[in-house]
């Protein structure tokens, strides 16, 4: 019943994500060693502070400074299998159409250092295969739970069940079982791109408690709406900005 993978209209997880804004506010979760930073940094390295840009340019479409923030990105430090896994990601937040665009500039730009004699480090590929059918829905569920603090459940998962299978088992399971990228980096990816789409607040609220939940502190996510004001649109980094003070009043309100 679970053993094909589905693809996700545009945006959905976004959408449905905006649902676990109060489950977030659960104690944080405890995440497998492969996720976490190894020690809590008050500050986002450089090859963090890179994924923030390169997120939200994607997630805009503007693909001219999306070529500029995938070279800064490389330079920092970032690996080819890291730059294609938060473009591959991309699809669940900003649809298939700016995530295939997206990736179509990343070819471009890692040709083009080629030929400079820039020698990217190509990064791994997952450490272990993705489960399929039953196990790969067990996987998602608890994938999800973690990030999200708390079981997620809602009456529009009741009304449209179909939704809240595809967000679990793929991607909850076929996405972010990929260990590939840690799941600091898919965050901090997300909140970049769900910082660029207007109409988009309840989602980005959601992330920052979601980021906080993988280990990332409030001054390193007052950091990225930095980054992004710096780098990107002022614009973006206000929602950015609003929606951790929303999130940090909430989770202050539940104690």
């Amino acid at each position: 019943m679970h053993d094909k993978k589905r693809p996700m209209a545009s945006a959905l997880a976004a959408i449905v994500l905006g649902l676990t804004t109060t489950l977030s506010q659960a104690a944080p979760n405890t995440q497998e060693p492969r996720d976490m930073n190894a020690a809590v940094s008050e500050t986002l390295s450089i090859r963090q502070q890179a994924i923030v840009p390169i997120g939200a340019f994607a997630a805009a479409g503007d693909i001219a400074k999306l070529n500029a923030a995938l070279n800064q990105g490389l330079d920092a430090g970032l690996t080819v299998s890291d730059t294609k896994e938060i473009l591959v990601q991309l699809y669940a937040y900003a649809g298939f159409p700016r995530s295939l665009n997206a990736l179509g500039e990343l070819m471009k730009v890692l040709e083009a250092r080629k030929q400079r004699g820039i020698q990217d480090a190509p990064g791994h590929f997952p450490s272990r295969p993705i489960p399929k059918g039953d196990a790969l829905l067990a996987a998602g569920t608890a994938n999800q739970t973690k990030l999200a603090g708390a079981p997620v459940k809602g009456p529009l998962f009741d009304f449209a069940p179909a939704i809240d299978e595809y967000l679990k088992a793929h991607l909850f399971g076929d996405i972010f079982e990929r260990d590939n990228l840690d799941w600091q980096s898919r965050e901090l990816a997300t909140v970049g791109m769900l910082a660029a789409l207007p109409g988009a607040e309840s989602q980005l609220q959601s992330h920052m408690g979601i980021s906080m939940n993988v280990g990332l502190t409030a001054s390193q996510l007052r950091q990225l709406a930095q980054v992004l004001a710096d780098r990107v649109d002022a614009e973006h980094a206000r929602r950015a900005r609003e929606a951790l003070e929303r999130q940090l009043a909430t989770k202050s309100g539940a104690k």
